[in-house]
């Protein structure tokens, strides 16, 4: 295991104990979070070492470099994340300024082919070797491997998006470099992350699916996000809701919590949250539209 002595937002060392849950998807292991005492920033502490963390996803059922599942989680998931890819394609184009786009962590590349056959330049960025040649063979897709990033030509990209990868990288701050080197000067990020301030993150507690350890280094809200962005010469410029995230994440929190019939609560509580949530934009996930400050 590898204790983080540093806040990876503000650099304090000064952590309070958040709170311990369990890898509930994979191992069962314990997992500890911890609380910067001084910005207020969530995450795993301590936690496997880097070159251990691929361990922790090395499962049929980590859906996201999956592409076959015959489960009906995995059916309600493939089934989300067409909806949602659509909706993305949607949020993005009615933004760029151009058409060049740069997917990290794209999984098996279904949203890169979508933007790929509306006329967009798409490449990925796939660490998962099985993922990444699913995409570039029947997808045609050019992804490379996470080692490629720093290969890539300065300020080439209109476009940078960040699904539910973010809260992945090991580097934080290395990664916070990275794209904001290959941004051109006009273009934009996007990253969407789960939202521990959330109605649901706060209902589930210890079992909240967003939670995700270890897979998940750092759990964010919206004001710690300010905080690295404002550290790393970025602005927000605009943050939208997943909404069909909360039905699924609230789904598999009640699987964690062992309900013998998880659907009905966890539509009830998925609905609940999304209600909750429009009276300050707290969605249990959410995307995040970034620029560099000029």
């Amino acid at each position: 295991m590898k204790k983080i002595e540093d806040c990876p937002v503000c650099g304090k060392n000064e952590f309070s104990p958040f709170l311990e849950t369990r890898d509930y998807f994979l191992t069962q292991e314990v997992f500890s979070l911890v609380q910067c005492k001084h910005c207020s920033f969530v995450f795993t502490n301590p936690r496997p070492l880097d070159n251990k963390l691929h361990a922790y996803y090395n499962s049929p059922d980590y859906l996201s470099h999956t592409v076959d599942s015959f489960s009906f989680t995995g059916a309600i998931y493939k089934r989300l994340r067409n909806a949602n890819i659509r909706n993305k394609f949607k949020l993005v184009n009615s933004f760029k300024q151009g058409k060049k786009l740069l997917d990290i962590g794209c999984g098996t590349g279904e949203l890169l082919s979508y933007f790929k056959n509306k006329g967009w330049e798409v490449k990925g960025i796939e660490p998962n070797k099985s993922a990444r040649s699913f995409a570039q063979k029947s997808h045609h897709l050019d992804v490379i491997d996470e080692t490629g990033l720093d290969k890539l030509e300065p300020e080439s990209f209109d476009v940078i998006s960040m699904w539910h990868v973010l809260e992945h990288v090991p580097d934080l701050n290395g990664r916070m470099m990275q794209l904001n080197k290959l941004l051109n000067k006009e273009g934009r990020i996007v990253i969407a992350l789960p939202n521990l301030g959330s109605p649901d993150a706060r209902k589930y507690g210890a079992f909240w699916a967003g939670l995700d350890v270890p897979r998940h280094l750092y759990h964010f809200t919206q004001s710690t996000l300010q905080l690295l962005l404002k550290k790393h010469e970025m602005e927000l410029v605009g943050s939208f809701p997943l909404k069909f995230d909360a039905y699924y994440v609230s789904l598999l929190s009640e699987k964690y919590l062992k309900r013998k019939v998880p659907y009905f609560p966890a539509f009830v509580n998925g609905l609940r949250s999304n209600f909750n949530a429009k009276k300050n934009n707290n969605y249990s996930s959410m995307i995040f539209v970034i620029k560099q400050k000029t």
